[in-house]
């Protein structure tokens, strides 16, 4: 079975009637939870980007207050589900700046949770790699805000 392109079910979407879309989307929904989550911030939380992005970092603080840096395997595999979920959050806002925001938040709490970054290839690649992210996320940012992003950025590279 062939899967449509965008422009194709965007056509087709115009066609159908509003109370079928409700009921598309509604099906849509049920099948995978991201969607849902998807649906939940488009239709609840999207008028209001910064508490959107405040709740997140509220799930970023309980998840780093959970974190056991006893056993690196255990560290690297909640900072990589931390992540995950953050990446989803950003994906849901389509927005530099809430990228920028959350990574910089990310990082800044990897920073300051004590892990030895120098002790892990992994974990010292994965916060590299974040960084790098967030420095891409600044470059397509107006000029005011990439000035204030690039200070936290050099806090975070250079402690």
């Amino acid at each position: 079975m062939r899967t449509a392109t965008i422009t194709e079910l965007k056509k087709e979407l115009n066609t159908v009637p509003p109370a079928e879309l409700v009921e598309l989307c509604l099906r849509l929904a049920k099948f995978k939870k991201e969607s849902k989550e998807l649906l939940t911030y488009l239709l609840f939380e999207a008028h209001d980007l910064d508490a959107y992005i405040a709740s997140v970092k509220e799930f970023i603080d309980l998840e780093f207050a959970s974190l056991s840096t006893s056993h690196l395997y255990y560290t690297k595999k909640t900072l990589r589900k931390i992540l995950r979920i953050t990446n989803k959050h950003i994906r849901f806002t389509g927005s530099k700046q809430a990228e920028a925001e959350l990574l910089l938040f990310f990082c800044e709490k990897m920073r300051r949770s004590g892990i030895k970054l120098d002790n892990s290839v992994q974990l010292s690649n994965l916060y590299f790699q974040q960084l790098r992210k967030i420095e891409k996320s600044i470059a397509a940012q107006h000029e005011d805000l990439q000035y204030d992003y690039r200070k936290k950025l050099d806090a975070l590279t250079y402690p």
